[in-house]
């Protein structure tokens, strides 16, 4: 069993435009697909889980889902970075009732762990928001919250309390792959300010 990296894809890998479902909306983060890369090098398996809720809610389909996620693995394959699962959930609570595939619930991570081999409690979890990093505590493994113009205060300060958070994608997998809990920029942050 080995490590993997899970990690968010809107407002993570990608801007997050709010419900991305158009092509010529994907733009990368700057940075992420050399994030993503390192992870390649490093024979870390890269697994994206997403929650997709604006297909339940009727803000998209399931195709133009499918789209946005190909051009999104286009364009970080054109910076050389490879992902290898990519896995969605379309549910939205108040639509389609409970289900265990919604972030922070553990099915797509377990999925993503089955399918590749991989040990959930060795692993990183990326993402900009609390339920991006809460599968973590629940399995053992190492969760980063990367604040994004979308991360709500509460987000970052329990995050800095209980996990840990990074200025950048870059950062928490530099942190990750050196093996330590507090090098390159990651460390626990005071809840009363954000990351600059």
């Amino acid at each position: 069993m080995r490590a993997g990296a899970f990690l968010d894809r809107d407002g993570t890998i990608n801007v997050d435009t709010h419900h991305v479902s158009r092509v010529e909306d994907v733009h990368l983060i700057a940075g992420a697909a050399a994030a993503i890369a390192a992870l390649n090098a490093a024979g870390v398996p890269v697994v994206i889980v997403t929650n997709q809720g604006g297909i339940a809610r009727g803000y998209f389909t399931e195709d133009d889902y499918a789209r946005v996620r190909d051009r999104v693995l286009q364009l970080l394959a054109a910076e050389g970075a490879r992902v290898d699962a990519v896995y969605h959930c379309p549910h939205y609570p108040s639509v389609t009732g409970p289900c265990d595939c919604r972030k922070p619930g553990l099915r797509n991570y377990e999925r993503g762990a089955a399918a590749l081999g991989l040990d959930l409690a060795q692993s990183l979890f990326v993402g900009d928001r609390i339920t991006d990093v809460l599968p973590a505590a629940a399995v053992g493994g190492t969760g980063v919250l990367v604040p994004s113009a979308h991360t709500a205060a509460e987000d970052v300060a329990r995050a800095g309390r209980e996990h840990l958070v990074a200025p950048t994608l870059g950062d928490a997998v530099r942190g990750f792959l050196s093996g330590r809990r507090d090098p390159g920029g990651i460390h626990p942050m005071a809840p009363t300010r954000r990351h600059p």
